[in-house]
């Protein structure tokens, strides 16, 4: 379960370590006795519970016994955590004890200074760890009701909290029916197929537009191109309630003419109309991401390629193309992303056979509070991970054709 790496780094006074100790130990027992109901006495006990195991291991321990000690804290804050929460606080402090063991030591011996360089100033260590703890804190923040959503999505009762069976780690209080619903439902099937539609569509779009807008937006020659620029990416900074009030005014006018001038019906228009509108609000991710890409492209390679008698289209999908790909699957993956999940555009210009999935997801809240939606939020999530970790590994990709870092 845990492995443990002995280093010989010079110990620290008790008059540093302890309190450290005591400040760390009273956040978590000011946590854990919150969820108690005694926040005080949680705070106290938790700094008075480290301070001791702190005194303990750096006074009256030896060296020799580092992995002895570290065990038996692991075993006592498991013993502690099973005590007050069961099976769940068994877990909690066993992960718990792990923890504070590794943080005594590498406070008590001084193993953070290891990886340091050794004439980093006291207030400069303390902002090197600090600036770590508040990105960490902001990390756990935004991170936290995505990890409440995706456990209770597989809930075998009707409710959006945990239930008791739930917190017992009981296998009856998990099942997979809110997927099943989700899998078999006209209705939700019908919106994520029109979202399957209406993405990728939108995405063709708004790549097409976005990269040539990009390339030639990169030309220093094209006048007013920085005005042009915050023109293209206002949908991405003008409140979106107010772009999805013009567009809905907007589009009416372009349904109205496809409908009786050109005579489309109507329900292809409605898709038509959505399919515009999630395309321009994706145009600005492409524009942004192949234009960050285009900074490192080398211009001679375009003057060579027409010097040895390539045409333009020729030039741009042999030799400019391949090296801003990167930029562009990026862009397109963020169009997809942003039109995929998109919900206020769609309800001012689409109707009803065009509800997409974030729409049938918002109906649920509003009319009959479907567990569903937690099943189909586990979903997107899961989707637009998968998405992000492509846009990373693209990105990296950049970097090294770019020789922006080895290879």
């Amino acid at each position: 379960m845990a492995t443990f790496k002995l280093t010989h780094v010079e110990k620290k006074p008790l008059s540093f370590t302890l309190p450290v100790l005591a400040a760390a130990g009273g956040i978590a027992g000011f946590f854990v006795g919150t969820a108690q109901g005694a926040s005080l006495l949680g705070l106290l006990i938790g700094a008075a519970l480290l301070v001791g195991l702190g005194f303990l291991c750096m006074q009256v321990l030896s060296a020799e016994q580092e992995k002895l000690a570290r065990w038996a804290i692991i075993a006592l804050f498991g013993v502690l955590g099973a005590t007050f929460g069961g099976l769940p606080g068994l877990v909690l402090g066993l992960l718990s004890g792990w923890f504070f063991s590794w943080f005594i030591y590498w406070i008590g011996e001084g193993r953070y200074r290891a990886k340091l360089v050794p004439y980093l100033t006291p207030g400069q260590v303390l902002w090197h760890y600090s600036f770590r703890v508040i990105c960490g804190a902001i990390f756990t923040f935004l991170i936290t009701p995505i990890l409440v959503v995706l456990p209770l999505s597989f809930n075998a009762q009707d409710f959006f909290t945990f239930t008791p069976e739930m917190l017992r780690f009981d296998p009856e209080g998990y099942s997979l029916k809110h997927y099943r619903d989700f899998f078999t439902n006209n209705e939700w099937q019908r919106s994520f197929k029109n979202s399957l539609i209406i993405a990728p569509i939108a995405t063709i779009i708004s790549v097409s537009l976005g990269t040539l807008a990009a390339i030639g937006l990169s030309q220093s020659h094209v006048p007013g191109r920085r005005a042009i620029m915050a023109v293209l990416i206002s949908p991405m900074i003008v409140p979106l309630i107010i772009s999805a009030t013009g567009m809905f005014f907007f589009y009416s006018d372009i349904g109205n003419f496809l409908e009786n001038s050109v005579g489309l019906g109507k329900n292809l228009v409605g898709y038509i109309k959505v399919i515009l509108a999630h395309a321009v609000l994706g145009i600005p991710f492409v524009i942004i991401t192949v234009t960050a890409t285009l900074v490192g492209f080398d211009r001679s390679l375009t003057r060579a390629a027409a010097n040895m008698g390539a045409d333009p289209v020729t030039t741009f999908f042999r030799v400019q193309m391949p090296l801003i790909l990167p930029g562009v699957i990026s862009g397109g993956l963020f169009a997809f992303i942003t039109s995929f999940d998109e919900v206020v555009v769609v309800l001012f210009v689409g109707s009803a056979s065009q509800k997409t999935l974030p729409w049938q997801m918002f109906t649920g809240l509003r009319e009959q509070i479907s567990p569903t939606i937690l099943a189909v939020a586990t979903i997107l999530v899961v989707m637009s991970i998968l998405l992000l970790t492509t846009v990373e590994l693209l990105r990296r990709r950049s970097e090294r054709l770019r020789g922006m870092s080895p290879g």
